[in-house]
């Protein structure tokens, strides 16, 4: 059930016993493989979660506490008696507390072992079981019970030979281009536009004040915001930024929609679609930096025409990441169709940080921009919960798959892959490794791994139809919030309340 259940330790040979090595290792052998009487109740209690009652017969816990109780019989010194001569009595009522505590370590532990080996049950988390509240009755027969998050069961179809779409593109000189006027935006300088016409790419200077109604939410002075198909502030995404703001001169006013995300402060906001008008200030274009010789060291090249070709690389490698992104949406939709399962919504919280770390790493992996990561990762934050459970059904199914095909990962593959992310953050791996250690992220980037190799299976059998590459939104971010308020971490588990404790304490 738990990983302190997979290995029970060797039992201690009893002191002073004289029978030969080999017999002792037999009964030690015989002891171990004997099974508990006991009896397994599981009852479903909600979306992958289950509750356990088990009851061992009390004729197995005599047996132990008599078989502990002989061996102190022969080895405990007790005052006013010699050595292995104190009668049994008194050894129990002296010493009936520590074996209890000792028995039921071993019963409880053996119990966990042979329920995870007889039935199918696949925890997701530890059980909600504290051996400290437990105790062994002195008649009766011992019964714990506990609640525990599980894997959800389904079954899994064919999952070989899938016909997929395979989005494809060529990329031509002027993509090129396009996409390193972008990377470069960050090291050009902002010039006055005086005619204004604000076209993709330029930047907005405004006053925003934000509404929902007539009621203000926020308001922000002189705001540089970036013109692109979509704007992700701190709190909020603008979707159709660029449709709203193209063409804009100073004086102008517009006014643009932004879906709050679930970091919004207000719970009663989150999710909600606000207005925003922005009184346009100044229009500015981005003077891109001159391709000097130094100045093309930051990108480890040494000529225009060898930054083409990086950036060219760049996008290829995106594509890769749209192709496998698209794929493994189809494969899942497939496989996964009938598998109408929920999830609960506590497990989805406590698990959207690492969904989140895993699509950061990916998009890392593809040679994405930490801005454009950022911008992505706001999107995703919109409906945080929905791409939780999305990325879990996800995880179930290609983990149900490996499993299947017995597809592991080595120290090695993880070795690796933390050099890639070290290479891409320009970073040492020792550095990498231990932030990911920090964050409890390694268990991740190893499941990150193993579906990948998965999908790898799946799709090496899959039949192809090519289809054109629609054309994703350029996203731009902006360090303003479009409503004033604290923002919360939308993946941070919330904290247990101990508002019952607090009152019993008013009481006293």
């Amino acid at each position: 059930m738990t990983d302190e259940t997979h290995d029970s330790p060797e039992p201690d040979s009893p002191a002073g016993v004289a029978e030969p090595a080999a017999e002792t290792e037999g009964a030690e052998e015989e002891k171990k493989e004997e099974k508990l009487h006991q009896a397994v109740e599981i009852i479903d209690t909600g979306p992958c979660k289950k509750h356990i009652k088990v009851t061992v017969e009390r004729k197995d816990i005599d047996a132990r506490f008599d078989e502990k109780i002989a061996e102190m019989v022969k080895d405990t010194e007790v005052p006013g008696f010699r050595p292995g001569k104190a009668p049994r009595k008194v050894i129990v009522r002296r010493f009936h507390k520590e074996v209890s505590d000792q028995i039921k370590g071993q019963i409880l532990l053996a119990s966990l072992e042979q329920l995870a080996d007889e039935h199918d049950i696949a925890p997701l988390s530890p059980p909600n079981l504290n051996p400290n509240t437990i105790d062994i009755p002195k008649d009766g027969p011992f019964i714990y019970e506990f609640d525990v998050e599980v894997r959800p069961q389904f079954d899994l179809p064919n999952y070989k030979g899938l016909s997929l779409k395979r989005p494809v593109k060529t990329f031509t000189d002027a993509d090129v281009d396009k996409e390193q006027s972008r990377i470069l935006a960050r090291f050009g300088q902002l010039i006055s536009k005086p005619e204004g016409n604000a076209q993709i790419g330029d930047y907005l200077v405004s006053d925003m004040t934000t509404r929902m109604g007539s009621q203000v939410l926020g308001s922000s002075k002189e705001c540089t915001l970036r013109v692109d198909d979509t704007l992700a502030f701190k709190d909020g995404v603008a979707e159709k930024f660029a449709a709203q703001t193209e063409g804009a001169k100073a004086g102008d006013k517009r006014k643009v929609d932004i879906t709050l995300s679930a970091s919004v402060a207000a719970p009663q906001l989150r999710g909600q679609t606000v207005e925003a008008t922005l009184e346009i200030k100044e229009v500015k274009s981005m003077k891109l930096p001159e391709l000097t010789h130094e100045f093309l060291h930051n990108f480890g090249v040494h000529t225009p025409e060898q930054l083409n070709e990086k950036v060219r690389g760049l996008l290829e490698s995106r594509l890769e990441y749209q192709q496998r992104q698209s794929a493994r949406d189809q494969v899942l939709a497939q496989i996964a169709a009938s598998a109408t399962w929920e999830l609960p919504n506590d497990l989805l919280v406590r698990q959207a940080r690492k969904s989140m770390a895993r699509k950061v790493m990916e998009m890392r992996e593809a040679g994405m921009s930490e801005e454009e990561i950022q911008g992505r990762q706001r999107i995703l934050q919109q409906d945080i919960l929905r791409n939780t459970a999305l990325a879990l059904k996800e995880h179930f199914v290609l983990q149900k798959i490996a499993e299947v095909e017995k597809i592991d990962v080595s120290d090695d593959e993880i070795d690796n892959e933390i050099e890639t992310l070290a290479d891409q953050s320009e970073q040492s791996p020792r550095r990498v490794r231990a932030q990911l250690e920090k964050d409890d992220l390694l268990d991740t980037l190893a499941a990150q791994i193993i579906e990948r190799k998965t999908l790898d299976l799946i799709l090496e059998s899959a039949e192809y139809e090519d289809i054109p590459l629609d054309q994703e939104s350029a996203v731009a971010t902006v360090e303003q919030q479009a409503v004033e308020g604290e923002l919360r971490d939308p993946t941070e588990v919330p904290p247990e309340s101990t508002e019952p404790e607090k009152k019993e304490e008013t009481k006293e």
